[in-house]
């Protein structure tokens, strides 16, 4: 086994590293010399949500092969945070009111 494969591993984060940084760091040094459309700056608005949207719902609802969407004590749990965050607005009573649905119904339910 040579060098190289040993430091294989360590060059491939390197590389991956530096290419984030400098794809994310060219809007920011660039960007005032390429200004976006107002279409695609409206659009960019919904970004972070369609990401937390990709995150939670397969979390919450998890799709098995052949059987189709799996409901299971996360989903009840993550309805019950909603109804909380609409009655109080509070986004700390949504992380904690979701959690401590999810820790009380997996102990009554199991």
């Amino acid at each position: 086994m040579s060098t190289l494969d040993n430091w294989y591993p360590y060059l491939a984060i390197v590389f991956v590293m530096v290419s984030v940084v400098l794809t994310r760091a060219s809007y920011w040094l660039f960007g005032h010399l390429v200004p976006l459309p107002d279409n695609v700056r409206s659009a960019l608005r919904y970004a972070p949500v369609a990401g937390l949207v990709a995150i939670i719902v397969p979390e919450i609802m998890p799709w098995e092969a052949g059987i189709g969407p799996v409901f299971d004590l996360k989903l009840i749990a993550a309805l019950l945070s909603i109804v909380l965050f609409q009655v109080t607005r509070n986004a700390v009573v949504l992380i904690i009111g979701g959690t401590v649905a999810l820790w009380i119904l997996r102990t009554w339910l199991g």
